[in-house]
């Protein structure tokens, strides 16, 4: 049995990893800590759990394996390394941090405690991406050679725990980075996973173009990022993450091959469509995409506590996302420079 503390009781923890640890057979919520103390009582009273003062003393107790890390953006690096350091594994959510410095530092912090850090991109373990990675491997679209992926909502005011133009997702002290680091990640580190490679180098527009605040003044992070990516082995293709979509949810990948094309969560009755040279469609009804309104187990709890229970590297390791962060940031130094950025490897 996997004991599980839940640092910070925003959204996210609420209405994923709070109730997916109550729902897995093979953990127990003992802990959980909020800065809003009323808060962390209220959950812990649902879970039969124990609500802390404080960071320090859910670390400190003993029976305590594991912990997730649910807190604003600017915290993510100290409290997972703190919690590394005392003995826990660790899943934090996305993204990993604020700096590749402390991205570095939190998998260090991992390999020299000889405990897990797992991060959550949930992207990876969707149902429709997991096929899709299988058939372009098989060739089933010929050699990949360019591609667009896409992730835009309305914006996270209504997801926020605090809703309105006052989320802490908009103050740049707390969240450093605003769509690019929200949902840019994702797709970043998804279209890594599918292509089976990494982003070499980047050229980028991430800034602000609609959302204001309170005062009626533009946000202090960027609510809109496209950018060009050009991968290792040669396929190029463009990310977007957007705040300022106003209609649908977009969360749709294209990938176009010398023998056909997929699009994966891009039709609403199939997660797979595949259009062959000779116009044939191949469907694949496998899924639906989880969007904000319409929310899904993410599969990111449970490969999170197996991986605990089989003392076996997480599927999507603190390692494995560096490289995805490394594009995060390099996309946002290209659109302040203003030229193309080559990605260290």
């Amino acid at each position: 049995m996997v004991r599980i503390g839940v640092i910070g009781c925003g959204k996210i923890a609420q209405t994923r990893h709070l109730p997916e640890y109550a729902g897995n057979k093979d953990c127990k919520i003992i802990g959980v800590y909020d800065l809003n103390f009323e808060r962390a009582s209220e959950i812990a009273s649902q879970y039969d759990a124990t609500a802390y003062s404080s960071v320090e003393e859910l670390l400190a107790d003993q029976q305590i394996d594991a912990v997730s890390i649910c807190v604003a953006n600017n915290a993510h690096a100290e409290i997972s390394i703190q919690a590394l350091n005392c003995g826990k594994h660790v899943l934090c959510e996305k993204p990993m941090a604020t700096t590749l410095e402390d991205c570095e530092k939190m998998v260090k912090a991992a390999s020299e405690n000889g405990k897990f850090l797992m991060i959550g991109q949930n992207q990876r373990l969707a149902k429709a991406h997991v096929k899709a990675k299988q058939l372009i491997a098989d060739g089933a679209i010929g050699k990949v050679r360019t591609f667009k992926t896409t992730f835009g909502h309305c914006g996270p005011e209504t997801w926020s725990i605090d809703p309105g133009k006052s989320s802490w997702f908009f103050d740049k002290k707390r969240a450093a980075m605003g769509a690019m680091a929200d949902l840019g990640i994702h797709k970043t580190d998804l279209i890594q996973y599918l292509l089976d490679t990494t982003v070499a180098e980047t050229r980028a527009f991430v800034g602000t173009l609609d959302k204001k605040d309170a005062a009626g003044n533009f946000i202090g992070v960027d609510d809109n990022a496209i950018c060009i990516y050009t991968m290792n082995n040669g396929i190029v293709g463009t990310m977007t993450a957007s705040w300022s979509y106003y209609g649908e949810e977009d969360n749709s990948t294209v990938l176009y091959g010398t023998e056909g094309i997929m699009k994966i969560y891009s039709n609403p009755k199939f997660a797979i469509e595949i259009i062959t040279k000779d116009v044939e469609k191949v469907l694949y009804d496998i899924d639906k995409i989880q969007t904000n309104d319409n929310q899904t187990k993410s599969g990111i709890i449970d490969a999170f506590v197996e991986s605990i229970v089989k003392n076996e590297e997480p599927v999507i390791s603190g390692k494995s996302v560096l490289s995805a962060m490394r594009a995060v940031f390099a996309s946002i130094e290209a659109s302040e420079c203003g030229h193309t950025v080559k990605i260290r490897q």
